[in-house]
């Protein structure tokens, strides 16, 4: 039986940036993705935007991994020239009650440590964006853009370099338990349905799968129910606005108290092209379809901030689903990093209800990860504690 280092269950954005940490340095180590390509779901169908760190709850794992994440990923993009664009952003306040909630996320920002935000008042707003409509807004110009799929290939190939392993197209059926690690039984899909199980032996598991991570932690012997948190799909749609951008920033509305997502705002992609969204709808199973008739309620919240938009001109794009820990009407959730601290398996890591802000966050998640496997290094200096020592 093959015999391995790390084994990294998934190839979005945070499971290759795990990966890409952990290679190296002797280490065998293997990413497992059941797509045939990496970041199919949730790491290629979301905004592409680069947070702040602004909206999250103090203390949070959120808040630490976006502000810290967001520092990385900037830095990371110039290292290996990455297409992405510090481009700012714009959270607005068009009634009374929206200016009292831009002070509250204003307060939360600065206890998070964000001090780089700035009040903008009506004239301001109209010198940078001319067609946005508010009475003040707040600016957040460590906001940005990036290419989540060039992010990904550079993830992917530096961990590649390293010698990391990649199967993809590899389903994780079942994993057990034994003294010194896990063994991984898997099944390799190929075409015309062909399929072959498959067996391998590991010293770390790193479950990071995603909108598959509660399933993965399923098939792990020794895990509880209690130990796997809930999963609830929660669908957002986007729409493509025809023409010339009429925006150069990013335009978010004031988000509503206790409301799932921060409303549908307006974002830009590297090439200039404006899409409104994500909406938030609770659904009970996983497809990517974008209803024409969603462009009404999309056109009825966008006027509020762009009052000019032609209803004309919103034409469906694209549809992602968020792995969320709370259901409908409950409070937000935090990420989960769940260590042997909480379940009591050695060499386990489970990362559960990693959503936005998961692509900013992805490269500092991958530092915590490192921080909980680093004892394993620092023990072992060849980092291979399956080789044969017999003689």
């Amino acid at each position: 039986m093959e015999q391995v280092d790390f084994t990294i269950v998934g190839a979005g954005v945070v499971g290759l940036a795990i990966a890409a940490r952990l290679a190296g340095d002797n280490c065998t180590t293997v990413i497992v993705e059941k797509h045939p390509h990496f970041g199919e779901e949730v790491s290629s169908r979301n905004s592409e935007v680069i947070h702040a760190g602004i909206y999250y709850p103090s203390q949070s794992l959120k808040a630490e991994l976006c502000v810290r994440g967001k520092e990385l990923l900037y830095d990371y993009c110039q290292r290996y020239q990455i297409p992405y664009q510090q481009c700012g952003k714009l959270i607005v306040a068009c009634k009374q009650e929206d200016e009292q909630q831009l002070q509250r996320i204003y307060q939360q920002a600065e206890a998070n440590g964000l001090n780089d935000l700035q009040w903008l008042d009506k004239s301001a707003v109209a010198g940078l964006e001319p067609a946005i409509n508010c009475s003040v807004a707040l600016w957040s110009p460590s906001s940005g853009i990036v290419d989540s799929h060039q992010l990904m290939l550079r993830l992917l190939t530096e961990a590649e370099q390293q010698q990391a392993i990649s199967l993809f197209g590899t389903q994780v059926n079942r994993v057990e338990p034994v003294t010194d690690g896990f063994i991984v039984h898997v099944t390799i899909l190929s075409g015309a349905g062909h399929q072959e199980s498959y067996s391998f032996k590991t010293r770390w598991l790193i479950n990071a799968a995603g909108l598959g991570a509660q399933q993965v932690a399923k098939g792990i012997e020794g895990l509880t129910d209690k130990d796997i948190p809930p999963l609830y799909y929660c669908k957002g749609h986007y729409f493509s606005l025809k023409g010339q951008a009429p925006f150069k920033h990013l335009i978010y509305p004031t988000p509503e108290v206790n409301t799932t997502g921060l409303g549908i705002h307006a974002t830009l992609d590297l090439s200039g092209r404006v899409r409104f969204g994500p909406d938030t709808a609770y659904v009970n199973d996983v497809n990517y379809d974008v209803p024409e008739s969603k462009a009404d309620s999309f056109y009825q919240a966008i006027k509020r901030y762009y009052p000019t938009i032609n209803r004309q001109d919103l034409m469906p794009a694209y549809a992602g689903i968020r792995p969320k820990l709370q259901g409908p009407g409950e409070p937000i959730r935090d990420f989960i990093i769940q260590t042997h601290l909480e379940h009591k398996i050695t060499g386990l890591i489970n990362l559960f209800g990693i959503e936005s802000p998961g692509l900013t966050a992805a490269l500092a998640i991958a530092e915590k990860v490192e921080q909980w496997v680093g004892d394993y290094i620092e023990q072992s200096k060849s980092c291979r504690l399956y080789q044969d020592t017999s003689e």
